[in-house]
């Protein structure tokens, strides 16, 4: 499904601008109930969600926008900003021979994108503290548009 995600990346770039409204819009809501509260079953329903569509791993960085919808955290060398020098000429992993490169991949998904000059901006560090944490719910909290 993750390579899916990647050739529909327009489509799901669109779905996502319409799902994060809706999430921006619910925060008061959520607040009421308590983001903390929240916090374990918003996880839980976004690693099923972007799990099947991504094979997201819960980094709670979360950065698909500006991957087009291609997860770096993928990457068996946890390569965040591009690929590592070793992708093979058939575009595959160097360390996973049969594996396609995340980064050929996200170049490729970015390519479809409307945000798909997203992909030369340079990511921040990976902040190991969110890992396992809902990136929804941060965006609901911080009450504009976060990363996807």
């Amino acid at each position: 499904m993750r390579l899916w995600s990647v050739r529909h990346a327009a489509l799901m770039e669109r779905l996502y601008a319409r799902f994060e409204d809706a999430v921006t819009r619910s925060a008061p809501l959520m607040q009421r109930i308590g983001f903390a509260r929240l916090e374990h079953p918003a996880a839980a329903v976004e690693a099923g969600i972007k799990g099947f569509l991504f094979d997201c791993r819960m980094c709670g960085d979360c950065v698909l926008s500006k991957t087009g919808m291609s997860c770096p955290m993928n990457c068996p060398k946890g390569m965040r900003n591009g690929p590592c020098g070793g992708v093979r000429p058939n575009g595959n992993c160097e360390v996973y021979p049969e594996m396609p490169c995340v980064w050929v991949k996200a170049w490729e998904g970015s390519r479809l994108m409307r945000g798909g000059g997203a992909i030369a901006e340079v990511l921040p560090p990976l902040d190991h503290a969110r890992k396992g944490s809902s990136t929804w719910l941060r965006l609901a909290r911080e009450g504009r548009k976060a990363e996807k």
